[in-house]
This record gives structure tokens, sequence and C-alpha cells, in this order.
């Protein structure tokens, strides 16, 4: 058996792109996009890289071997943490996917190796070129990839070169090693990326929100949570809050900040000294002007909020906190009107699929949890809800409970229906329910689809909203939202605008 070289503490001082990586025995585990950019990055270095992973994408093993690192192929939970204590490495930098529980993790602990994150590695190498860029986190349960995205584009505007990376856009690892360099990162930090950093200093951090979500690979919601405040520490200039969140209030409140960082609220009411709000009908921001305590700086108005799709609650909160972001950042409010009225909101993100008979068909499957299918639910006044897959441990009562009022009906996909179908027993008793338990995946939103629009009334949208992942039925929250569009777009293609009538609960074949 190998033994190390290098102790922990030698490894955490290696800081900088310019230290001595030379030879550091390291195992990357996983080979998807984040691994092979950290076992790039790594190999760049001069490091020694072994890579373990439980299957290999044939291009990328191929890449390995060109860019000087080996592949261990192998079941990782069975037999990862003997072939990973054979390599004796002096760090593990670990994709996203493998949980603090996975035996190489708990073996690393026993063993005190260090283990680190992309995002962690990537912190550390920032200084690669000779003006590393400036870095602004986002993380939350719901909204970061429409914050992260509205940040970018407000940056853009402002004239700074800026890049969306990490858990979006490109790996992070990458953008630090563009040639071209950059002015800033927008970076948005899953909780797992953020479990696995310890050292991040951002310019300014934002937690949109918090509910329960990944309980499966936390462990609890406390350590859930914990790991979201992660964003926090070590923040420079400002920590952009929800005043509607109190725990993302109290995460500010509790997190290690450089000295001189600002605790800035946003909100969907008039805003205070601090804050970035909402008078009337303009968006303002009263946090970064001089005179703040008088008077507010108009960024934009809620109408060309709502002509660019981002009119609904949720998503007037992700336009603050990114209007946030980014006058942190001195952008000016011309440049933040000029995003706003140019942005498009992603795919699968409360997507308009159709409008057929006064019924809005909307695609939000990338709600995978009940705080993001809560958002795209109460968006709307009456709903059809498409609900349901992989529930990660969570508990979606409280979002049924939230919204009975507002539902027409519920058609439940996925595999963990029997508590979706418990959780509607218990807070809709008179809501038409429909099961989907067809185990043919194919069939899966033809069925859906078919089962809202005779329950749909005028007036109503249908909306795709899961509060769950995707992987028991489908590849991805993007394929589930694909086969939901294409299920609506065969139902309604050339069809008459026929009446219906919503046909008795029961369950689908």
């Amino acid at each position: 058996m190998a033994v190390p070289v290098r102790s922990a503490s030698e490894v955490a001082a290696l800081r900088s792109w310019h230290d001595d990586w030379s030879g550091l025995r390291v195992a990357v585990l996983g080979l998807g996009v984040t691994g092979f950019s950290v076992a790039d990055t790594l190999a760049e270095l001069g490091a020694e890289v072994v890579v373990f992973a439980d299957g290999a994408d044939e291009e990328r093993a191929d890449l390995l071997d060109v860019i000087g690192a080996r592949l261990v192929v192998a079941d990782l939970r069975r037999a990862g943490a003997s072939l990973v204590a054979d390599f004796a490495p002096e760090l593990i930098v670990v994709s996203p996917g493998f949980a603090p529980s996975h035996p190489i993790i708990v073996d690393a602990a026993r063993a005190a190796t260090p283990v680190w994150g992309d995002v962690e590695l990537a912190w550390r190498l920032r200084d690669k070129l000779d003006r590393p860029a400036e870095w602004f986190t986002v993380t939350g349960t719901n909204g970061k990839t429409t914050t992260v995205q509205l940040t970018t584009a407000m940056m853009i505007a402002g004239g700074k070169r800026v890049v969306a990376c990490g858990n979006v856009g490109v790996p992070v690892l990458d953008a630090i090693r563009d040639p071209g360099g950059f002015d800033a990162f927008v970076v948005e930090l899953s909780s797992f990326q953020l479990h696995y950093s310890h050292s991040l200093s951002a310019h300014s951090s934002a937690c949109l929100n918090i509910a329960a979500d990944h309980l499966d690979w936390h462990g609890s919601a406390d350590a859930y949570s914990a790991a979201k405040a992660k964003v926090y520490e070590n923040t420079r200039v400002a920590c952009i809050y929800n005043r509607h969140d109190d725990a993302t209030r109290i995460m500010v409140e509790h997190a290690d900040v450089v000295e001189g960082c600002r605790a800035i609220g946003f909100g969907l009411g008039p805003p205070g000294p601090s804050d970035v709000g909402i008078v009337e009908d303009i968006v303002c921001d009263r946090a970064f002007i001089d005179d703040r305590h008088t008077n507010a700086l108009e960024l934009a108005t809620l109408g060309q909020l709502e002509s660019a799709g981002l009119g609904a609650p949720h998503m007037i909160a992700n336009v603050l906190a990114a209007s946030a972001l980014a006058r942190s950042y001195r952008i000016p409010a011309s440049a933040i009107r000029q995003a706003i009225l140019g942005f498009h909101l992603d795919q699968h993100r409360t997507e308009l699929i159709a409008t057929h008979a006064d019924v809005r068909w909307i695609n939000d499957s990338k709600a995978t949890n009940p705080h993001a299918a809560d958002a795209a639910v109460g968006a709307f006044e009456s709903v059809v809800w498409v609900v349901g897959g992989l529930l990660k441990g969570v508990d979606i009562s409280d979002v049924v409970a939230r919204n009975a009022d507002r539902l027409r009906a519920a058609v439940v996909i996925g595999a963990d229906r029997a508590e979706v179908l418990a959780a509607f027993a218990r807070h809709a008793p008179e809501l038409p329910v429909f099961e989907v338990e067809t185990a043919d995946t194919k069939e899966v939103m033809a069925i859906a689809v078919r089962l809202s629009d005779l329950a749909a009334r005028p007036g109503d949208a249908v909306v795709l909203a899961p509060a769950a992942a995707s992987m028991d039925q489908f590849t991805d929250y993007a394929d589930r939202g694909r086969q939901f569009a294409a299920a609506v777009h065969e139902m309604l293609g050339g069809r008459p605008d026929d009446d219906k009538h919503p046909p008795s609960p029961a369950t689908a074949p």
C-alpha cells in the first residue's frame, strides 16, 4: 500500500495555482462533467490523478489517458473504499453526487484525508491569471439558476466580462482556466457543493430561500440548512437574504463575515434603507445609493418584469436578489433594466407550452422539490396540478395544504405516489385526484396530459410542477419536461375545441 507523503496540513496549505501541486496523489470521485474538469485541472498542475467511478463515458475515459490520469471503474459502494485506500491519496476531490454517508467518504474521515469539492479546489486555484475574477455566489432551495442567469445578464449589460458557472453553465474549474479571463463569476452552488467547500470568500453571496430538500443526501433538515448557510461565510461586501424567509436572515446573523460586509434584504414589500424591494409597481434599490435613508433608486417596473415572463411572485423575488448582487458590484440601474427587458426564462421553468380553450399548459419540470412546486402552483389562481416523482425524503403535505383552495384537480405520477396520494387524502379530501400507475414510462405523460385535459376548465392552468426528482421515470427533469410538452402538443394538434367533461377520480391504466 502506498504511503501518503504530504500531511493533511500541508495539503490545506495549497492555496494558489502557483503552489507546488506536482506529484500530489489525488483521488477524484466520479467522471461526469465535474469529475473530468477536476482531473483535467489537477493533471495540468502535475498531480498524480486516479479517477474512481461506477461507470465511465467512453470519450471521457479516452481523454483521461490523453491527459495522463488513470481510471478505476468499479462498484464504489461495495469496493470503492478499499480501492481508494490502496491508492492512499493525500487529497480526495469529490463530485457532488457522493453523499457524506458514502463508504469512501466515511473511510476518508476515519483516515483524516482531506475531502474537497470542485468549487473548493477552484477557489484555491482562482489566481491562475494575474487578476482573479470576483466571485458572486448564489444558493437556495428554489430559483438559483434563474437568479444566476439574471445576475450574469445584468453584469454583462453593465460592461463586465462575466460567466455563469458552478452548478449551471460551465464547471467553475473550466472558468478559472479560461485564457481570456473574466471580471466576475456568478456561481450557482448546490447544498452538495457547499458541504464540500471550506474556504470560499465571495465578493457577495445570496441564499434565496430554504425549505426541506435532499434530506436523503444530507441526513437531516438541519444538515441541509447548515450546508446552505456556508454560502455566507467569509463574504466581503454583501450578504443578500430573503426578508420573507427568516431562516436566511438568521444565517446571515450567524455567519462569520469579513469586517465591513453588509446585510442586504430583498422582498416584495417596500424596502428599508438596506434593502431592495417594491414601492407600488416599481423595483427599487435603497441599499446601494448614497442617500438611502431618504431616497430610492428605480431599477425597473413590474410591467417590465411581466413582459419578460418574470411577473410571478417567486420570479420577482429572483429579480430582486439578482439586482442586489449586481448593485453590490456597482452595476447601474440602466443596465439592470436592459438585462430584464432582454431576458428569457430557461425551458422547464414556468414555461408556457400552449394555450387552448382558455387553458394554459405550463411546464415547470425544474420544480424538483416542494418549495419550487409551491411557487409554481401559487403563481396561478386555478390549477390542475401534475405532481410526483422521487421525493428525496421530503414531505409534500404542507404544499398540498397551502394550495388546496386553488386546485381544480391533481394528477399524480412517479414512483413515490403513495406519499403524494396520502397528502391529498389528508389535506384536500374533496379534490379529484387521479393516479397514473402505468409501468410504461413512455406512456406516463400521455396519460397524465389526457387526464389533466379532461379535468381542466376555462381559465385554469395545467401545471407540471412535480415537487420531486425525475430519475424514476425519466432521464432528468429536462426529459420529463420535454415529454410533457410533446404530449400536450400531440393532444392539441388539430383537435377541435370540444366541450370536455372530467372523468370520475380513478386510477388510470
